[in-house]
């Protein structure tokens, strides 16, 4: 068996046991170096330029030869940094990018920020947006519209904007040193434990909705190289390379901001702000200005000697967060009850069936109300044969969640209390 395999079978294995880390910067990094007297004193925000008028990209050959994306390669970090400085990209002093052993990279701060801060400033010109890419690839070649047709073909419209940026990536490693973002893509991680990068002995090591969700992340890459098929633009050797579609699949899915609600549907690769870790609690937050430009800004005061994160994700849903991302979020107070023998009907929705609700809370061991009110009702109730005497229980107890009658939901938990907890043991 392969080093790879073996490493991401343990790390399949140990997913509701112990922490794995998915990709740079590790979200578990501890960061415990001092800021100097002057870097105290260095906590004012910076101010963003505008970039139609004053950002002039820097798009000289890189020169460092062809990008290296095996997974035992080291990620470039200074050059980048440079690269980021040289075209615009402006950070707060104290600001720093932090790593334990040049894998793992994360932002963090070295100085005290006061909550609404802005912290980091990219221009638009730098962001890979996929509105911008669309309309730059089917510019450079019809076969980039035909393969988006296939995606919705296949039904997979909603991952067309994802498919432009893994093009474009695709297109930027085969220019190797030529291509202006070399320094941004060799800042990229190589080492992947997500589902894309799992192999089928690992599948057979995850429960049933790890499972489920690793698979969806499967299909999308297997669609992307699919269609991938039909462009042009990519080198017939590389459109089979598994290695390079997985990497550039997970540059994009591990590292891509999706616009927030009301805010369009761009995908977009950030230049260093794709490096906050993700949290439970987190300190930043990143949005896109109205001419494309990225900032972070702080949402909380943030003591110096602390990391920088955003959240990638609901924390009670670690089985999406592994899938996607390839770790598990130890900081979150609670995990989400998968039973995933109760149907997403309606009535099971106004029972509050969300994995935001029904929780299990690590510390306390308490089970939110939520889980025992869809237990009884999905799962009790529905065994529960009418009669004359006691009539539809199930109705009564929807009924009575419906009115906010407390009273008679109490008495229903308590006559059926001991099936309940018998149901939630099994699982």
């Amino acid at each position: 068996m392969s080093s790879t395999l073996v490493a991401q079978a343990s790390a399949a294995i140990a997913l509701f046991s112990t922490q794995t880390i998915a990709f740079a910067p590790s979200h578990t990094s501890l960061f415990s170096r001092h800021a100097s007297p002057q870097q105290q004193q260095q906590q004012h925000e910076i101010t963003p330029q505008s970039s139609s008028s004053t950002t002039s990209l820097n798009m000289e050959s890189c020169g460092f030869g062809k990008l290296d994306i095996d997974e035992n390669a080291p990620r470039s970090l200074p050059p980048f940094e440079s690269w980021c400085a040289e075209n615009g990209v402006q950070k707060m002093d104290g600001v720093e990018l932090y790593s334990e052993d040049g894998m793992d990279y994360q932002a963090v701060t070295t100085v005290d920020i006061p909550a609404g801060s802005t912290v980091m400033y990219i221009p638009a010109e730098l962001c890979l947006h996929s509105s911008s890419l669309e309309q730059e690839l089917c510019a450079m070649s019809p076969t980039v519209q035909q393969a988006a047709d296939q995606l919705i073909k296949i039904g997979s419209g909603n991952s067309i904007p994802d498919f432009y940026i893994f093009l474009k990536l695709l297109i930027e490693y085969e220019k190797e040193d030529q291509s202006f973002y070399f320094p941004y893509l060799d800042s990229f991680p190589r080492l992947y434990f997500n589902a894309a990068s799992m192999t089928d002995f690992c599948y057979e090591c995850l429960p049933p909705l790890v499972f489920s969700l690793s698979r969806m992340e499967r299909v999308k890459l297997e669609n992307f190289q699919q269609v991938l098929q039909k462009v042009d633009l990519v080198s017939a050797f590389n459109k089979q390379n598994m290695p390079l579609l997985k990497w550039a699949f997970n540059a994009v899915y591990t590292r891509a901001y999706a616009d927030k609600e009301g805010q369009g549907s761009d995908i977009t690769l950030t230049p260093m702000a794709d490096m906050f870790n993700h949290g439970t609690d987190t300190e930043v937050e990143v949005y896109f200005d109205e001419g494309g430009n990225g900032m972070a800004y702080t949402t909380v005061d943030v003591p110096a000697n602390s990391p920088l994160r955003i959240s990638y994700g609901c924390p009670t849903n670690p089985s999406f967060l592994f899938a996607r991302y390839g770790f598990m979020d130890d900081t979150s107070p609670a995990t989400f009850c998968k039973m995933m023998d109760i149907p997403k009907t309606p009535e099971n929705v106004d029972m509050g069936m969300d994995f935001s609700k029904m929780l299990f809370y690590h510390d306390t061991g308490d089970i939110s109300q939520e889980v025992m009110d869809v237990v009884l009702y999905a799962k009790v109730l529905a065994n529960i044969k009418y009669s004359p005497e006691v009539g539809d229980v199930k109705q009564q107890f929807y009924d009575a969640h419906m009115q906010g009658d407390e009273a008679t939901k109490a008495a229903i938990h308590e006559a059926y209390r001991f099936e309940t907890i018998s149901a939630i043991k099994r699982h």
